[in-house]
């Protein structure tokens, strides 16, 4: 495993800035299609990086290709360029990776690498409405194989997890939550904090899904889902699309808002590629996706303004707060008991639009329009005082993780 840090001439993602932002309605049940969502947010994105869509010359998506479940993928890549009318020099999409965010990354090489000048980067979904008005689908597509009107036949690692009814990643992360609990003494107290900031954050969010308040009682008092994660440790479907312009850092002097500037992006997959048999059940690929974050960087946790670190389920958050450095291992239990240190006037202002749990399941993205917002001082009732400086965004659980450190000047 290497460990060295390296060279800031050797930083790629420095090169790159993202320029502009936008995001389409964003509710449950909207009806509309992942085509439309995604060039309504496309369209903001590029009037608010004051750009048009011909100077557009890259675009990039996550997971492309209608990968995964119903409402899961958005458009394909080709879909979204021909409604744009783009005029194209290079092009991404894929579910493999260092997460959601992979497609940004991509980006920021593609700009580095001089293939593209202004990339187009959207993530759509529209998982509440492909839901319908039923609860979410016990058992998707992953890891099944087989046809007609039989039951599926398993591949893969689900092949040993299904017959023990292990069918959703629900379940996969809450033996994570319950291995913290034997090793580390988490108790559900603790963990409800990720909720109860979420919804306090929630509130003050005028997009956000859930506002209404959520107690503590009302946290012990909801269904259990997978022992030991009941109804508020999971994350809201959603409809919508976030997309975002990731340009050369040369555009940032030209460009009608603050850029939030790349400081540093973490990759690296060094454990088992599984979510069951990782070397350290009471961790997963955030720990090695934040280890090389930080070799790529002068940067400290202690630097860090505000983070927005994935909410999927809760316990996600409560991983990568250990393995991003904001407390020691086993320690964000206590780090987030009482919820003062994680909101918005704390030490670590967290998940300050509400997050998915609350705000919406926009699949990782949300978090990144927001850190957006935040360096910009636009995030309105929810701004974190003080003008924060560096942000923190996290994606993805499990094998699949990706960080990045966004910073409101140069690094």
């Amino acid at each position: 495993m290497s460990s060295s840090r390296v060279q800031p001439d050797q930083l790629l993602e420095r090169k790159a800035v993202i320029s502009g932002i936008g995001q389409s309605a964003v509710g449950r049940r909207l009806g509309r299609s992942d085509l439309d969502l995604t060039v309504e947010a496309a369209l903001v994105a590029i009037a608010d990086a004051g750009l048009t869509r011909d100077d557009i010359d890259g675009l990039s998506t996550y997971p492309g290709m209608g990968m995964g479940p119903g409402g899961f993928a958005g458009p394909a890549g080709p879909d979204v360029q021909d409604a744009l009318r783009l005029k194209l020099n290079w092009h991404d999409g894929g579910g493999e990776g260092a997460g959601q965010m992979r497609a940004v990354m991509a980006a920021c090489l593609a700009v580095a690498a001089g293939l593209a000048r202004h990339v187009l980067v959207y993530r759509t979904v529209t998982e509440s409405s492909a839901q319908g008005k039923g609860g979410r689908q016990a058992l998707g597509g992953m890891g099944m194989g087989g046809s007609g009107s039989g039951p599926p036949r398993m591949t893969g690692f689900m092949q040993w997890t299904i017959p023990f009814g292990a069918v959703s990643a629900v379940n996969w992360l809450a033996q994570v939550a319950r291995r913290r609990m034997y090793e580390f003494g988490l108790t559900r107290e603790q963990l409800a904090q990720i909720a109860l900031n979420g919804r306090r954050n929630a509130s003050l969010n005028p997009l956000a899904i859930f506002r209404e308040p959520l107690t503590m009682e009302d946290y012990l008092a909801a269904r259990m889902i997978s022992t030991p994660l009941c109804l508020f440790d999971c994350d809201v479907p959603c409809d919508g699309s976030t997309a975002l312009i990731v340009s050369h850092v040369d555009y940032a002097p030209d460009a009608p808002r603050s850029v939030a500037h790349v400081n540093a992006i973490g990759t690296a997959l060094r454990g088992r590629p599984s979510w069951d048999q990782f070397d350290d059940m009471t961790t997963m690929a955030a720990r090695d996706a934040a280890a090389s974050m930080w070799e790529r960087t002068d940067l400290t946790p202690a630097d860090v303004d505000v983070a927005e670190l994935y909410d999927g389920f809760s316990i996600l958050t409560m991983v990568w707060l250990e393995e991003l450095g904001f407390c020691g291992k086993g320690e964000s239990g206590p780090f987030v008991e009482g919820g003062s240190r994680i909101a918005l006037d704390g030490v670590l202002p967290l998940n300050t639009s509400g997050g998915q749990l609350s705000a919406g399941r926009l699949h990782g993205f949300g978090f990144l329009h927001e850190a957006c917002l935040q360096l910009r001082g636009e995030a309105g009732d929810r701004q974190v005082p003080g003008g924060p400086e560096v942000a923190a965004v996290a994606n993805g659980g499990g094998p699949i993780a990706g960080s990045m450190l966004l910073t409101r000047n140069p690094g």
